[in-house]
């Protein structure tokens, strides 16, 4: 395995521009903004969790810049702001920008039906009767695959090492020709606009299909309404190959370069931190129609509200939060907005692995809060739990909400919390709170996973046995369900 930076070569290599003056007041018990991301992606790179980190903060309109670490281990060098990384799924709001922006214009509607917009016949993109719409390719629920032509199907017998170059080769190589016959054979197991799935084929016929909407090429479009008026340099082609910096697997294995067009409007696009700020900084303002369109819940189900592919939540205080992460074979990447407080923040690292994309959350939201502190009305909430114990949570939060109206436990606040519980070892008090998730969200697979597992540290297997089982009811491919029950079952505990 390839060493890893040294926190000393890490810290060297970290670089900064200091925020200006006059954003640099943290709220209210929070932290100073510029020394809190300083701190966290220090940090980061010290704990190895990537090679080379750069950020772009975006506060009140002023944008600042953090890299840290290396954009090559055989050759160090510090990243900079016009560091260019692949910036995976997180291209799929590009896309579903440009669709907006037609749909504002009157060129197309969003209930419209997706095969009205493909050249030939595809009376197969319909599941019983109910067609794929426009609005499903970018809210998530299209129900189509997730890669045309199956990954799987491609790497078959390729032996382990050489599986991400066949990947990318084959995201390279694709054409939309072969793409859009793959998708003649597509028969859809769900209804359209029911169940929320990553699927690349969906972002990839948002481009298709705004391009016949408009008449010209996606990167086109892409270049004349999206970089040009933001800002952005292109993110597309080889223009900036200098200053592309390598990205690697988790093994330290230097990753393929994604370069295919097919595939740019799902995850295709690479941008540096400065393009990026631009990026942040566009959708941050109020008075873009397309832009606000895309901010508007799309699909709500499963415990998920989902936009124009920016996945919506709340503080909780109850403003408004846009995220979206992205990863490709050597890249991870994450942007955070809330609108309500001016306020973004984008990190892209030049690694690849299973968890990456979730510590990269993690970090926006541990630099959100230690900023902006926590709120007050879930600081009343957890003093009256202390104080009355933790077997009525529902009636503490229905009392301390008539004083804080604004506070807003959405499930993934109370998931959060309930782990920093479990985390601290208090076990019964995790299970209370995960079971309050579960009383507000029924049909969450991931609240049920979550109180299964909280049971389980507990000792009480028959329960955790039957939440597990809820919660591969509610969603079939629940990997860590099936799992758990597997390894309880064959302990002996059969619920």
């Amino acid at each position: 395995m390839t060493r890893l930076l040294t926190a000393s070569m890490a810290l060297a290599l970290g670089t900064v521009v200091a925020l200006p003056s006059h954003a640099r007041d943290a709220a209210p018990g929070g932290e100073e903004l510029g020394k809190v991301v300083q701190a966290e992606g220090e940090a980061f790179i010290k704990q190895g969790r990537s090679d080379g980190l750069s950020i772009a903060v975006v506060r009140d309109g002023q944008v600042s810049f953090y890299n840290f670490g290396t954009v090559s281990r055989e050759k160090p060098q510090a990243p900079t702001k016009d560091t260019v990384y692949e910036i995976g799924s997180i291209s799929k709001t590009f896309g579903s920008l440009l669709l907006a922006q037609s749909i504002v214009a009157g060129k197309a509607k969003a209930s419209d039906e997706l095969h009205l917009y493909l050249p030939g016949d595809y009376a197969n993109l319909a599941y019983q009767g109910h067609p794929i719409r426009l609005i499903d390719l970018v809210n998530t629920t299209s129900g189509l695959p997730d890669n045309l032509p199956d990954i799987g199907s491609v790497v078959q017998g390729v032996p382990p090492d050489q599986v991400p170059a066949k990947v990318v080769e084959m995201f390279n190589g694709l054409t939309q020709e072969a793409m859009l016959k793959d998708l003649k054979g597509v028969s859809l197991q769900t209804q359209p606009g029911t169940a929320s799935k990553h699927s690349n084929v969906a972002a990839e016929l948002v481009g298709v299909t705004v391009s016949r909407v408009e008449g010209q090429p996606f990167e086109v479009l892409l270049a004349s309404r999206i970089e040009k008026p933001f800002g952005m340099q292109s993110g597309v082609g080889n223009e900036r190959q200098a200053l592309r910096a390598i990205g690697y697997n988790d093994s330290g294995v230097v990753a393929p370069a994604l370069m295919g067009t097919v595939i740019l409007p799902a995850g295709g696009l690479h941008y540096s931190a400065a393009d990026m700020a631009q990026y942040i900084t566009a959708q941050l303002k109020s008075d873009d129609a397309a832009v606000a369109l895309t901010h508007r819940p799309a699909w709500n189900g499963g415990g998920k509200t989902i936009g124009y592919n920016w996945t919506i939540g709340t503080t909780m205080d109850g403003e408004q939060r846009l995220s979206h992460t992205g990863g490709t074979l050597g890249f991870s990447s994450f942007v955070d907005l809330f609108p309500d407080s001016h306020y973004g923040i984008v990190l892209l690292a030049n690694r690849s692995s299973p968890t990456l994309q979730g510590q990269l959350w993690a970090m926006s939201d541990s630099i959100q809060r230690r900023v902006w502190g926590e709120s007050p009305g879930f600081t009343a909430l957890k003093a009256q739990l202390e104080k009355e114990g933790y077997a009525k949570v529902g009636v503490a939060v229905t009392q301390v909400h008539r004083t804080y109206p604004q506070l807003t436990l959405s499930e993934d606040e109370v998931n959060r919390w309930g782990y920093s519980l479990l985390r601290d070892k208090r076990t019964k008090e995790a299970i209370s709170v995960f079971a309050f998730n579960t009383e507000q969200h029924p049909q969450s697979a991931n609240a049920f996973d979550s109180l299964a597992e909280a049971r389980r540290a507990n000792g009480d297997i028959p329960q955790s046995l039957r939440d597990f089982r809820r919660s591969l009811e509610l969603n079939p491919g629940n990997d860590n369900a099936r799992k758990q029950i597997a390894e309880l079952e064959a302990a002996g505990d059969k619920g």
